[in-house]
């Protein structure tokens, strides 16, 4: 599987471009660090920005890991997902495709591990889940670790909650002031594969996200 920092291109969301400040920002930063970036094509309305999410994996320079992208969370909302076969067959890849249903934000690379919350298993119900573990680490050739979803964050990502560092070191996010008890949970997920360095800054209150997904999609209509 390749890994994010053998990369040599950053592909973001044509639709970022209907958001000035964000989108010029974000360019001028990759150009500062002389990092070669394209907007995707098929991306171009402003519902398209999560490319993270609805891109397939890739597991080698040509090849990818084409999977189902419904999440719940867009139920009824389909125009926030774009034709992916589309932009894959523009972009010449070639394709592993399967019928889980996956989302890019819930899926951390560690070099020969994947981080994933058990959100899957909830998205893929009608398969067993030793069966679905195994059929994902044939297909990336790589171990899935199984992390608790954090129910305050409704879209069962893993990649806000942890960050691969090097080797088998990864970092995670503040839960030892926001919430010790989830915390003890993740770290008995994460130390048998990992060593753990822990983000800590002083909160006083959690904010719970259980509507932020309803705030944004306000907010994106708001704007046009």
């Amino acid at each position: 599987m390749i890994q994010d920092y053998q990369t040599n291109m950053v592909y973001i969301a044509h639709g970022l471009s209907h958001y000035v400040p964000v989108c010029r920002n974000l360019l001028e930063a990759l150009h500062r660090e002389h990092i070669h970036a394209e907007f995707l094509p098929y991306t171009s309305s402003y519902k398209h920005v999560w490319a993270r999410d609805y891109m397939p994996i890739q597991l080698e320079k040509t090849l990818v890991f084409y999977f189902e992208y419904w999440p719940d969370y867009l139920l009824g909302y389909d125009g926030y997902i774009p034709n992916v076969l589309e932009i894959i067959d523009h972009l010449h890849l070639g394709r592993i495709p399967v019928d889980f249903i996956l989302d890019g934000g819930n899926f951390v690379k560690c070099g020969d591990k994947v981080i994933m919350t058990d959100k899957i298993f909830k998205e893929n119900d009608w398969m067993e889940r030793k069966e679905l573990l195994l059929a994902l680490e044939d297909y990336m050739q790589v171990q899935i670790v199984i992390i608790p979803w954090d129910r305050y964050e409704i879209f069962g990502h893993s990649d806000g909650m942890v960050q691969w560092i090097e080797g088998n070191r990864v970092l995670i996010n503040n839960y030892i002031n926001t919430d010790p008890s989830f915390r003890k949970r993740l770290l008995e997920a994460l130390t048998p594969h990992f060593v753990v360095d822990e983000l800590e800054f002083p909160v006083e209150i959690q904010i719970k996200v259980e509507n932020i997904f309803s705030f944004l999609i306000n907010r994106y209509k708001s704007s046009i």
